[in-house]
């Protein structure tokens, strides 16, 4: 860097690839003085004017302000603050269009100023050399001073330069950009405050050397600018260029001064080299040595519609409609107006945006002065762009490459150091607008890279918890077995050895028991003697069922015919089908040799769906002592019992009034002299809806005759007790019929007491509608006096089996 130093004192110079030469039309504004635009009635401040984050809010609406007074916070690394350019009150807080090519929103401050123009404590410091480097750049940060130069990068952020040395201070007032003579006049007129400005970056920066770069088109600032250097000053130099655009671009700059090339992707900082624009070295002076923060900046105002075109003091925030209006703008149909120059500039979509620090000058042409660009047209590969770039780039192969959306290879080409000068743009035949779509292809990459940092950002948040996740696991974890191993330490302790060393001894000594030890040889439990267990008792539940079978009658087969005549749905069949089944049990008791055991009468099958077949294993059994009552007896008549009424539909009532019957029954039977047969059995009623109840009363009934058979004296003969009501419907039927059976048995005691012959058998019950059924009726009374007569006489007969359980 010396030696470059050496050659720069020296005189030489430089230059950079490629560059234009487009009409400069600054005599519009260079030679009118600085004016001051005044104060609107409300100004719009946007919160962010510069190239980094917005600080957060200090007031809300309804708070008074006064000039100066900070409107949002500066902490951060890039973050600047906003200021308030009057005194006044804070009217409103939102959204408002910006000055932006996009026309999008942006989060602003609405102040309406009160006219005092009241100005907030400031604190100016003229002996700058007495604060240290920190002070300084934190004083420059609060004063909200970011690049005037079009950039806007925070400037105490620039200045910081990554720790690294400065050796070369660059103060570039190369105004290259046609139309625009805000450096122009703010060196004539200001010169001394620059210089001043100077100065506090000597002392910041502490460089070998500082150059003020100037076109040779500016001579009365050359001229103001020397005069202004003092005596001690003998290292600050002013150097003369040629006019060329883009010399006022940062890397042009130091090329044509310096003769050094900033690398691909960095900075000037990385090679010694700082670069400010004049207004920001402006900005740095009035900020340190008068105490003011940034609130207004000099405005070109240009263009043959202006009537009083020149450059103007205008407050940021100041509406631009608000502006051309007050500087005579005299609008034609469809009239443009650009912010910036015609070579980086772009339209506003509307004039009711602000002015920040980026606005430098404000352009109404006539269509005359500068045409609108025609149609795009197809790229005829002319290669004026690429010698035109002062980048070195290749601009037509970036064009392809961004209009394809191929970002990859237009990084490859280096898209990022095009410094969006608009030379290739201005030379192409064709009218493209190359630059539009290098900013379309920018504005993408950066978006994709802001989704990957936040993606990788939020990567690297998961895998934290998920680490921490895991140590607090791990943690817990040893904690556990510390007091595990402590519970184990104390149960030692007390016990005198380990318990689950213990333990695990125990479960491998029964692991490796012999298989004569109840365990098998392969270490499983030998389970012999549950299985021995359960065959004994399968045998003896066999034997069980065996003794059970052997117990049952042979002509217990026959019972399914009664069921099945029953079933049939004919009650005429039914009742054949009753008498054929008694017959045959009397045909069978005769068979056997001598029958002194009673028969057991079966059990009603619980659970059985049907109330019919329980009705049929009744009567079975009914018949069965019959037939060996039969065998037993004499030759005694017995009396007729009534027939069951058919169609009764409340069992219950029926069993109720049979049970009334057979007590007066009995009452009757004592009174005679001799009475040799028993009451009968009733029978179960046929219908029931529920088989057990009806053989609960059978056997009730059952046992009712065998005491009153026992009470009475040999020879007796009791009256037997009228059936149950089978089917009855009615109870008034079953009470009726109840009656004709009472009356019936005292009539046949009479005339058994006097020694007469038996009864004939009851005629036919009332109502009956067929004989044959009277008939059977009369068959199953004498066969259930006979039984009765017999049991009264020899034996008694017992029933083994309980009926009902």
């Amino acid at each position: 860097m010396q030696h470059v130093i050496e050659r720069i004192k020296a005189g030489a110079m430089w230059d950079f690839h490629g560059g234009i030469h487009p009409a400069e039309n600054k005599d519009q504004s260079s030679h009118t003085p600085i004016r001051h635009a005044g104060l609107p009635e409300a100004l719009i401040i946007p919160l962010r004017q510069h190239a980094g984050p917005a600080g957060e809010l200090l007031v809300k609406v309804g708070d008074r302000v006064l000039r100066g007074q900070p409107l949002t916070s500066w902490q951060g690394g890039r973050t600047v603050p906003v200021h308030a350019s009057t005194s006044g009150t804070i009217t409103a807080i939102g959204p408002h269009t910006v000055a932006h090519p996009s026309g999008l929103t942006d989060p602003c401050i609405t102040l309406t100023p009160d006219g005092v123009d009241e100005w907030c404590e400031r604190d100016a410091r003229p002996d700058f050399w007495n604060l240290e480097r920190s002070e300084l750049l934190t004083r420059i940060q609060q004063a909200g001073i970011a690049g005037l130069g079009g950039a806007v990068f925070p400037t105490h952020s620039k200045l910081d330069g990554r720790g690294q040395r400065t050796e070369v201070l660059i103060v570039n007032g190369l105004e290259c950009e046609p139309y625009i003579t805000t450096d122009d006049r703010l060196m004539r007129d200001y010169a001394s405050d620059i210089i001043e400005g100077i100065r506090v970056l000597r002392h910041l920066l502490k460089p070998k050397l500082c150059l003020i770069g100037i076109e040779d088109n500016k001579p009365e600032a050359i001229a103001a600018l020397k005069g202004a250097i003092g005596e001690h000053d003998d290292d600050i130099m002013v150097r003369v260029t040629p006019t060329k655009y883009p010399s006022g671009g940062a890397k042009q700059t130091i090329e044509i001064l310096t003769g050094r090339q900033v690398p691909k992707g960095g900075r000037a900082v990385d090679i010694g080299i700082m670069v400010l624009n004049v207004a920001t070295v402006f900005a740095i002076k009035r900020a340190i040595v008068d105490g003011e923060p940034l609130l207004e900046r000099l405005v070109t105002l240009t263009g043959e519609r202006f009537s009083q075109p020149g450059n103007v003091w205008v407050r940021l925030g100041t509406p631009v409609r608000w502006l051309l209006r007050q500087f005579d703008l005299n609008p034609e149909p469809g009239q443009r107006v650009i912010m910036g120059g015609p070579m980086m500039g772009f339209t506003l979509p509307h004039a009711q945006v602000p002015v920040v620090k980026a606005t430098n000058c404000l352009l109404a042409p006539s269509q005359r002065e500068l045409p609108a660009p025609g149609p795009e047209q197809a790229c005829i590969r002319c290669s004026a762009c690429a010698d035109a770039c002062p980048a070195n780039l290749l601009p037509q192969e970036l064009y392809w490459y961004s209009r394809a959306k191929e970002y990859d290879k237009s990084e490859q080409l280096n898209l990022f150091d095009c410094i969006e000068c608009g030379a290739c743009a201005w030379v192409c035949p064709s009218e493209i607008p190359l630059v539009q779509y290098y900013k379309i292809a920018k504005d993408d990459i950066r978006e994709t890279r802001a989704e990957a940092e936040k993606a990788e950002r939020a990567k690297a948040r998961f895998e934290a918890k998920q680490a921490r996740f895991e140590r607090e696991k791990a943690a817990r974890e040893a904690r556990h077995a510390q007091a595990a191993a402590n519970r184990r330490q104390t149960m030692t302790d007390a016990a005198g050895e380990d318990p689950v060393a213990a333990a695990l001894a125990r479960i491998k000594a029964k692991s490796q028991a012999p298989t004569t030890a109840g365990a098998l040889a392969d270490g499983n439990p030998d389970n012999s003697a549950v299985i021995a267990a359960r065959e004994a008792r399968k045998r003896e539940a066999e034997a069980r069922r065996a003794a059970k079978q052997a117990q049952q009658p042979p002509h217990q087969e026959h019972a399914a015919a009664p069921e099945e005549a029953e079933q049939a749905g004919d009650p005429k069949k039914a009742a054949v089908a009753a008498a054929l089944a008694r017959a045959k049990a009397k045909k069978a008791a005769a068979e056997q040799a001598e029958a002194t055991t009673p028969l057991p009468v079966p059990e009603p099958q619980e659970g059985a769906e049907d109330p019919k077949k329980a009705a049929v294993a009744a009567a079975i059994a009914r018949a069965k002592a019959k037939k060996a009552a039969a065998e037993q007896a004499e030759a005694t008549t017995p009396l007729p019992v009534p027939e069951p009424q058919e169609g009764a539909g409340d069992p219950k009532k029926a069993a109720v009034a049979a049970a009334v019957a057979r007590a007066k029954a009995k009452k009757a039977a004592a009174e005679q002299a001799e009475a040799t047969t028993p009451l009968p059995v009733p029978e179960p009623q046929e219908g029931a809806e529920d088989p057990k109840k009806a053989a609960v009363a059978a056997a009730i009934a059952r046992a009712k005759a065998k005491k009153a058979a026992a009470e009475q004296a040999e020879g007796t003969t009791p009256l037997p007790g009228p059936e149950p009501q089978e089917g009855a419907g009615d109870p008034k039927k079953a009470a009726v019929a109840a009656a004709i059976a009472r009356a019936k048995a005292k009539k046949a005691a009479a005339e058994q007491a006097e020694g007469t012959t038996p009864l004939p058998g009851p005629g036919p019950q009332e109502g009956a509608e067929d004989p044959k059924k009277a008939a059977v009726a009369a068959a199953i009374a004498r066969a259930k006096a006979k039984k009765a007569a017999a049991e009264a006489a020899k034996i008694e007969i017992t029933d083994s089996d309980k009926v009902g359980e």
